[in-house]
């Protein structure tokens, strides 16, 4: 007789969905959307629906194993745990003998929305062990710093409001390919009379459903929101009384916003200048309107700069006072779990160096690996990312990579790109074989589920794997043998009232529980009386720092930089992939290695579709094929992601 069994999704997605699995003689038939769940509501993604073809891939890493060929070869032999543990934790005992325990770097990312996986038994072996810390930058941190600087911490209007807007914009924000599960929110919205407008320089899936499509020029975001300020101030649209109770500086920012008239905005931004006049009078007439703000704007010149502009729209325009109104970057600033107890940084002082470690930004891989001395990276250890094919400057991490003298260990579900370069290979659990508790930087629902699956193999956790290494080398702290059990109720151990209550047993017994954001059955209105997270609880609209300067990598930026580069690209996602994680598939194989380019940019080229071209800069090179479509503007070019 089959049985059901829940999970939650781990996939660095803001929609956390619930996921229910239909079980055979051990062996999942059948993965679903949890029907009840008020964000899954009992259907998943493309990308998710088809995990089970990931989960029981005869390409799953099963065993440990260590390199017999060169590196980069791919050429493994299998080894037993025991001795993967033994070398792993002998070879970085010798090196920080010799270098000091800064010359070992962990390497880590989005692999998992799970504490537990990523935030938890690792960062506190590596602190214990004085490692060098790694600032988790690649993603996120520069539309973070925008949020913060809006509104000094970073909470958002929630999905489940999203229906009784009169008015939603997706700014940047390819909904309907990578946050599937705000789009019948969009839907129910729409049919009660809402417009859904799409700001993207690609004319994305999202972008082709919506009312209409604003082309904006990459990187002139910040621009056209202060472009929309202009006309809100000039003409009194904006919300005087909301402004006057909840803000200060708003001088500031109005004298910033006089500065950038409809005509000059339109020639930055590429939108007509009737166009930005009408789009900011019907965003400041409907009461309510949301944004739901994605993190595409912040991957430019001054990015963070412009999460901070559009961020402060719905302020000017009083639009958080109501259900439905303000802006969604990111849920995540609800979570506020107690992190000190989940990665123990105090145990950095009980480390060799007796005190923090040396921080390495995630964006310098490819220099910390080939240049730093002070000490060099001796030993590289990756988990719940893929660096050789995601990490900027590729060329120079490879480079790194391929160093004789670099000890690297790869924790994996799949021989990636990076496993490639792996000394010792060790094979990881998916989220659906080991216990964790999940956040959601798209709703306020935190998460816990059990091992759904066994493992294959003998594949074992991230937790497991840095419990085990600690135990290997002698770390006799009580941190470091806790349970998963023990780790999540010191993560839910908390001041804040958003967590006050929530307990392992009440996860266990309902899976999922609303942060404590609001009253039970009354909506999350944030900012609505004001309460934002700087010292004196109002929204400071100083503007100093929100001048617009073009990319100086873009047709607008460097005339010298435009005349040897006259396209400029956009590295976009795969609508059915995720980064590299479902490069195997199908579908994205058969969309890799495209150029995007629009008909007047491959007429002047003499390009056809099809045809094979190079696309370079400065920095390297890269061989595509020609695709010729509507979906780039004249001057832009676009690779819809590479396996």
């Amino acid at each position: 007789m089959g049985e059901t069994r829940h999970s939650v999704c781990a996939l660095d997605c803001p929609d956390a969905c619930g996921l229910l699995l239909n079980i055979e003689n051990g062996k999942a038939t059948r993965l679903r959307g949890e029907a009840d769940h008020p964000v899954t509501r009992g259907f998943l993604c493309g990308k998710v629906a088809q995990y089970l073809e990931r989960e029981y891939s005869p390409r799953r890493l099963l065993y440990p194993q260590k390199r017999v060929g060169a590196k980069g070869e791919g050429r493994f032999e299998r080894i037993t745990w025991d001795e993967a543990l033994d070398t792993i934790s002998s070879r970085l005992r010798s090196l920080a003998l010799e270098f000091g325990p800064e010359a070992v770097l962990p390497y880590s990312y989005g692999g998992t929305l799970g504490y537990l996986q990523s935030s938890g038994m690792d960062r506190r072996f590596f602190h214990r062990f004085g490692a060098s810390r790694l600032d988790r930058t690649i993603c996120a941190s520069a539309g973070a710093a925008g949020s913060v600087a809006a509104f000094g911490n970073r909470l958002a209007t929630e999905f489940e409001q999203f229906p009784q807007a009169k008015l939603i914009i997706a700014w940047g924000a390819n909904i309907h390919g990578n946050n599937v599960h705000l789009w019948p929110f969009i839907v129910e919205a729409r049919r009660r009379g809402a417009k859904f407008y799409a700001i993207d320089p690609i004319a994305t899936r999202t972008a082709r459903l919506a009312d209409r499509h604003f082309a904006i020029n990459p990187g002139s975001d910040l621009a056209l929101a202060l472009g929309l300020m202009h006309v809100i101030f000039g003409e009194g649209l904006e919300d005087r009384a909301y402004l006057s109770a909840h803000t200060q500086n708003a001088d500031s920012l109005r004298a910033r916003a006089a500065e950038y008239p409809p005509e000059k905005v339109a020639a930055l931004t590429g939108i007509g200048k009737d166009e930005i006049v009408a789009l900011a009078r019907e965003y400041a007439a409907a009461k309510p309107a949301a944004i739901r703000l994605n993190y595409g704007i912040q991957r430019s010149e001054r990015g963070g700069r412009a999460v901070h502009a559009v961020s402060l729209l719905p302020v000017i325009t009083g639009q958080f006072r109501y259900a439905g109104g303000g802006v969604h970057l990111s849920s995540s600033g609800a979570f506020q779990i107690n992190r000190d107890a989940l990665e123990r940084p105090d145990l950095q002082l009980e480390s060799p160096l007796g005190r923090p470690a040396r921080i390495v930004n995630m964006t310098e891989l490819g220099r910390a690996l080939t240049e730093r001395n002070d000490p060099p990276v001796m030993a590289m250890v990756v988990y719940n990312s893929n660096p050789a094919a995601v990490a900027p400057r590729q060329s120079l991490v490879l480079e790194g990579l391929r160093r004789e003298d670099l000890f690297t260990v790869v924790l994996e579900q799949f021989q990636t790109d990076t496993a490639d370069y792996a000394d010792i290979l060790l094979p990881a659990t998916t989220f659906l074989e080991h216990t964790d508790l999940y956040f959601s930087y798209g709703h306020h629902y935190i998460q816990m589920a059990r091992p759904a699956l066994a493992p294959p193999g003998e594949a074992k956790s991230n937790f497991e794997v840095f419990r085990l290494l600690a135990e290997r080398l002698g770390f006799n702290d009580r941190a470091l043998r806790d349970s998963e059990d023990d780790v999540i109720r010191q993560t839910l151990d908390s001041p804040s009232p958003y967590l006050a209550g929530i307990t392992l047993d009440e996860l266990q017994a309902k899976r999922r529980v609303r942060l404590k954001v609001s009253a039970e059955g009354e909506p999350f209105l944030p900012y609505a009386n004001g309460g934002f997270g700087t010292p004196s609880g109002k929204c400071d609209l100083d503007a100093s720092e929100l001048g617009y300067q073009p990319p100086v990598e873009s047709r607008h930026g460097s005339q010298e930089l435009r005349a040897k580069y006259p396209l400029e690209l956009i590295a976009g996602k795969h609508d059915d992939g995720m980064n590299s994680t479902f490069g195997y598939r199908e579908a994205v194989d058969r969309d890799s290695g495209l150029l995007c380019l629009h008909a007047a940019d491959a007429a002047a080229r003499g390009i056809e579709e099809g045809d094979p071209v190079r696309v370079f800069n400065a920095r390297g090179s890269l061989a595509l094929k020609a695709h010729v479509n509507g979906s780039v503007q004249p001057g832009v070019v676009r690779i819809p992601g590479i396996r």
